[in-house]
């Protein structure tokens, strides 16, 4: 029997909760949430671009430098939950200041590291701090926005992170070619200041008085922690690999049995009941991962294979986000009439598509062809994300907004972080071919992402907010 699932207000605490923002509060609010999503892009794009420079001046290889990125997304992710929980009891306004403030000293701290090991401990503070800050963008969006204005949101979003990832690769290139690599993490310190100023239009919300449950927290980072750094050290530490394994399982285990005994529990295992929000959720991370594979693989196998210029690499890297940005209000209009699963699914097709391309040109192609295929890339991406972010947003009660917001946040970073551990496993696996095993490992990543939203669309499980 099809199923479609329709959002309903019906209990009247709901009903009574304001419909988004006022003007002209809402248009501040927003500047300062996009000016937060911006300042993290730019961060984690630069770093990418950086990668195979910063190996080079620490004297480490790929598969050690790629734990800058690793190190990075796993306290992320490790703490996104728990910071969603977190906002519910402090509020989306403190827990803003509290992220940027602890980011901004992540920054100065790596602008000034010598060594791998202090670079990561910076990238960790980083982490913590953009943690806090990328929990509350579900939330934000859904209490700024009024409803029949929550694509435009999305749509904003994705135009703020494609126009961000647009500049990150050329500043960084730039940044590279006439100073220390140290400076690219100096760009995003005035974004932060700028962020905390504006904090004071952040929208109050309704704390809920409840202990916080330091225990979930703390078998959600080891569930989810632990799993990545197995997959990063599977092929050259196996046995610790296994015991990460182990440890992961356990830990999830625990969890689960805490969340099914909870109403509102701090890891809302309860909303992936939900099917439109459980299929989102998936086909999020599965897409993410494909990105992250391909946007770390490929800086190296253009720089090392091709033999191309960092500066070149940085252009062509800005095809994707290029791609995006065009895409994403086009992307935002058509939510309000299609399915997700045919929006989606259109886009995670074009995606494979385009990397498929990628791995089938010759060496000696033209150097328009291999941006060509991020550009297409980009598009499909751009054509993803803003349906399927809707529906990650609408299919869930509004009254769990942080929770929801929380899990699209973790679902993206989760799909990150799995893509980052593959390219440290497949340099483990070959020092001359990791790159390419990567971007094999994106493609199947992404023709999974295609199957997952067929099977939406057969299932007729699509959300209506069309």
């Amino acid at each position: 029997m099809a199923i479609t699932e329709k959002i309903t207000a019906t209990n009247a605490p709901l009903s009574q909760e304001p419909d988004g923002l006022p003007t002209p509060q809402r248009y501040w609010a927003a500047l300062t949430l996009l000016l937060t999503i911006a300042m993290g892009v730019v961060d984690s794009s630069i770093t990418n671009i950086a990668l195979p420079t910063i190996s080079r001046s620490l004297n480490v290889p790929p598969a050690s430098i790629v734990w800058v990125i690793n190190a990075y997304t796993i306290a992320i992710i490790a703490l996104l939950l728990p910071f969603s929980a977190l906002a519910e009891q402090i509020g989306m306004r403190r827990l803003l200041r509290i992220g940027l403030v602890i980011f901004m000293l992540g920054a100065v701290g790596s602008m000034f590291a010598n060594s791998l090991t202090h670079l990561l401990i910076t990238r960790i503070i980083q982490g913590i701090g953009c943690s806090a800050c990328m929990a509350l963008f579900g939330g934000l969006v859904r209490h700024i926005y009024p409803r029949h204005a929550l694509a435009t949101g999305i749509s904003l979003n994705a135009m703020v992170v494609g126009a961000s990832a647009l500049i990150s690769p050329s500043l960084g290139a730039f940044i590279i070619e006439i100073a220390s690599w140290h400076w690219i993490y100096g760009f995003s310190i005035p974004l932060s200041i700028i962020a905390l100023v504006f904090t004071i239009y952040i929208p109050r919300i309704h704390r809920i008085k409840k202990p916080f449950d330091y225990s979930s927290a703390i078998l959600n980072a080891l569930a989810l922690g632990c799993f990545v750094a197995a997959l990063d050290i599977a092929f050259y530490k196996p046995s610790i690999a296994l015991l990460f394994v182990f440890i992961s399982i356990l830990s999830g285990y625990l969890l689960y049995q805490r969340c099914i005994r909870q109403t509102a529990p701090l890891v809302p295992l309860d909303l992936l009941k939900i099917i439109a929000f459980r299929d989102a959720v998936i086909v999020s991370s599965l897409s993410f991962a494909a990105a992250s594979l391909t946007m770390i693989s490929a800086p190296f196998y253009f720089q090392t294979a091709l033999h191309m210029s960092t500066k070149t690499v940085g252009l062509l890297f800005s095809a994707w986000p290029v791609a995006s940005l065009l895409i994403a209000p086009i992307a935002a209009h058509l939510s309000n009439k299609y399915p997700t699963s045919v929006l989606a699914g259109t886009g995670s097709v074009i995606i494979s598509i385009s990397l498929l391309s990628l791995l089938l040109l010759p060496k000696d192609a033209p150097t328009l062809y291999f941006g060509l295929c991020l550009f297409f890339a980009g598009l499909g991406f751009g054509f993803f994300q803003t349906p399927n972010n809707k529906a990650i947003l609408l299919s869930a009660p509004s009254h769990r907004a942080s929770a929801t917001g929380g899990m699209q946040s973790t679902a993206r970073l989760f799909g990150q972080c799995i893509g980052a551990a593959l390219v440290g496993l497949s340099f483990s696996m070959s020092a001359e071919h990791g790159h390419y095993y990567g971007l094999i490992l994106g493609f199947i990543m992404i023709t999974i992402a295609s199957a997952v939203n067929l099977s939406r669309y057969i299932r007729k499980t699509d959300i209506a907010v069309y």
